[in-house]
Formats: structure tokens, sequence, C-alpha cells
């Protein structure tokens, strides 16, 4: 007799191992931010070819998240976790071995690829392991998983490239990551089968429809674009700042040592930490999430606002504070996926958090562009910063805004059933 897989206590077992991999995924996301100024001596590279090499993994990343939303609702999230593991292990290993630049760029593209399956597998595998009412309060902690990567992408890495160098730490990621896809062998597709484990949801992987008749089913679905904009409105500003501008910012306007402003960008780490289980606890007990989640954008909003009140020179204590909001409105991002998850069908719902994770990380590429343009202009005509960081902090409070508006026009009640 099969047991239902939302009923089993293997469900754990799936829950540590996916989150397991999204935790060394999310480390290896950033890392490469750490050994810039390594890789310019190293390979004698230049500013732009730098620039190439961070920015690719972001860009292939971001592109591909409407396509493997497609992939995980046509062939499941399980195979393409499972392939997503692999080839990010595979690129950072061959980052770590990398003889020269060319390498370095084949190896981010890889990654890149990788990278982009996680977030929305991880998602629908989750979706399909656990109940709604269970699912709300467990993706805060996927969500929390994610925010401790980039946690651990900073000081702690830091410490140990300094000790050993950086080609062994990225390395041994890249060789964590190979077994991570061997464990998610075992965990998502042969153990199930020996222990008769069977869907709850009748959601097996057939081609019912055309690709097109979905996609037009998806994309004149109003809500679909609600939470594209909400999605865009809450993570941009915070992922675009803290990676490109946060430290700058310390440093020119407050006169931080390098130290001292990444210590301020952690805070908005530990914000987003936190944030995550916390949204999705109160959502829970609360018993709806766009109240909440309209809530958290007015915050969001309102936190971004107090920098052009101060004229892009808040208190310093003030600062800091602004940053854990900030970056607890990131970490209450998840909500978003828990609306597709309460809102849209199984079958659609891989496509669906495809098109809000591009939003998202459309916002954390367009802004730190928006961002720098508008510094450099200053810097070149008038050279009084502070007022261009004024004018530059307009910019993620209009995205914000965006995102306010996303969510209110995302319906709370169910728009359609799993079958």
């Amino acid at each position: 007799m099969k047991l239902e897989k939302q009923k089993s206590k293997f469900r754990w077992i799936v829950f540590i191992s996916v989150l397991f991999t999204y935790l060394i995924m999310s480390v290896q996301r950033t890392a490469p931010g750490l050994i810039t100024d390594q890789l310019m001596v190293e390979y004698q590279l230049t500013a732009s070819t730098v620039g190439i090499l961070a920015s690719i993994h972001f860009f292939i990343f971001t592109s591909l998240q409407i396509p493997m939303g497609i992939l995980v609702d046509r062939y499941g999230p399980d195979r393409i976790l499972f392939i997503g593991s692999l080839l990010t292990g595979i690129g950072i290993s061959i980052y770590s071995c990398s003889p020269n630049e060319y390498i370095l760029l084949f190896a981010r593209v890889l990654t890149g690829t990788g990278d982009a399956t996680v977030w929305i597998s991880i998602v629908l595998i989750l979706s399909e392991w656990f109940q709604k009412n269970e699912f709300t309060r467990i993706i805060g902690f996927a969500g929390m998983t994610g925010s401790i990567g980039f946690l651990m992408a900073t000081v702690p890495l830091s410490a140990w490239i300094d000790q050993n160098g950086w080609r062994i730490p990225f390395f041994t990621i890249g060789i964590l990551l190979v077994l991570c896809f061997i464990t998610l062998y075992f965990v998502l597709f042969k153990l199930p089968a020996q222990l008769l484990l069977k869907n709850t949801i009748d959601n097996e992987r057939t081609i019912r429809e055309g690709l097109l008749q979905q996609l037009k089913r998806v994309f004149t679905n109003r809500q679909t674009l609600a939470l594209f904009f909400c999605h865009f409105g809450i993570v941009g500003g915070f992922i675009g700042f803290i990676s490109s501008w946060a430290v700058p910012f310390g440093i020119e306007i407050y006169g931080m040592s390098r130290s001292e402003a990444s210590q301020m960008i952690m805070t908005g780490l530990f914000g987003a930490i936190f944030g995550a289980p916390l949204a999705s606890w109160l959502s829970s007990r609360l018993g709806t999430i766009k109240q909440l989640y309209v809530f958290i954008h007015i915050l969001v909003v309102s936190s971004w606002f107090v920098f052009l009140i101060f004229r892009g020179q808040p208190p310093i204590i003030l600062l800091y504070f602004l940053f854990i909001l900030i970056g607890f409105g990131f970490g209450s991002s998840v909500l978003t996926f828990a609306i597709v998850r309460k809102h849209f069908s199984i079958y659609d719902s891989g496509v669906v958090s495809g098109v809000a994770n591009t939003g998202g990380f459309l916002s954390a590429v367009l802004l730190p562009t928006i961002f720098g343009t508008i510094l450099g202009y200053f810097q070149q005509t008038t050279d009084h910063l502070t007022h261009g960081y004024f004018v530059a902090f307009i910019s993620p409070v209009i995205f914000s805004l965006l995102g306010l508006i996303g969510i209110c026009f995302v319906r709370e009640k169910e728009m359609s059933t799993d079958k």
C-alpha cells in the first residue's frame, strides 16, 4: 500500500536535503565578489573584464527564470534541481582550477545556468511534499537558508580564503555540490520509490497542452503581473544596493572603514535571516498573506523614503535600523511564493514562480546601474557625493513603490486549486 508524500515523515528528509543544497548554492552565488582584487592581479584582468565576470552569472540566472519555470512544470522539479546541482558543482570546481579568464567566464556560465534551477525547483518540491497549511510556514525557513548562505559568503568565507587562498575553498564548495547531487538522487528518486510514496496531488508531468496555450493562460492572468511587480519592488532594492553601493556609501558618506561598512551590510542580512521565518509564521497565524505583505511593503517603502528625508545621510544609529528593516522586507519576499502556492494550480506554479523571480532579480540588475549612473553624473558635474546619493536613493523608493502597487493588486481569495 502506498503512503502519501504529504503525510510521510520522509518529507522532512527531503526538506533538509533540498535546503542544504540551496545553502551551498547561495554561498557560491556571491563568493566570487570576495576575490575580485586577487583575480585582477593573478590573471591580469581589466576592470571591464572583471565586471563581465561579476555580471554574467546574474544575467544568465535572471534570463533563465521563466524557461526554468516552464521546464519545472513540464518535467518536474526533482529532475531540474538534480541537474542544476551538478551543473553548479562542476562550474564552481572548474572556476577553482581555471588557467585563464576564458575558463573563468565559461565556469560562471555553468554556475549561472545551474543556479537558475534552484529556487523554483525547491518551491515546487516543497509544494508537493507539504500541505498548503504547512507550506506557508516552511517556505520561510527556505528563505532563511538562502540568507544564511549569503552571510556565510562574507566574513567566514573571507577568513578561509585569507588562510588558504581562494582555490581550495572554491573547489570544496564544488565538491559539496556534487555530493548534494548524489544525495538528491537517493532522496528524490530512489528512496521514495522504495518506500512506495505517492503524490497526494496528481501532478504527473505530461504535456497536456501546447506550451503557447499554457503561457497565454499564465500571462493573461493579471495576478501573474501583480506578483512580478510585487517581487520586483521588495527584492531588487536590497540585493542591488547591498551588492554594489552599500560599502562605497558607508565609506564615502560616513567615513567608515571597509570592515565597518561590511558589518553594516551584515545587519541587513540578519534582518533577512529572521524576516523569512517570522513573516511566514505571522502569515500562518493571521490566516492571511496579503494584509501582512502589504504592511511589509509599506515598511520597506518608508525605510527607503527615510534616506530622502535625511537627504541621503540618516544618523548612523538610524542607518543600521533601516538596513535591518529593508533586510527584513527582503527575507519576507518568500511570501510571494506562498501566494503562488495558494492561488495557482500546481501545473502552472513553476512558470508563475519563474515570472515572479524574474521580477525580483531584474530589479537587482537594474538598480545598481541606475544608482551608479546618477552618482557618476554628480561626480562629473558637481563632485558633491552626498547630494548624488540623495538623488540616487529616489530609485529604490520608486522600485519599492512598484512592489507596493503589485501586492495591492493581488487577490486574497484562491484563484485555482490543485487537481
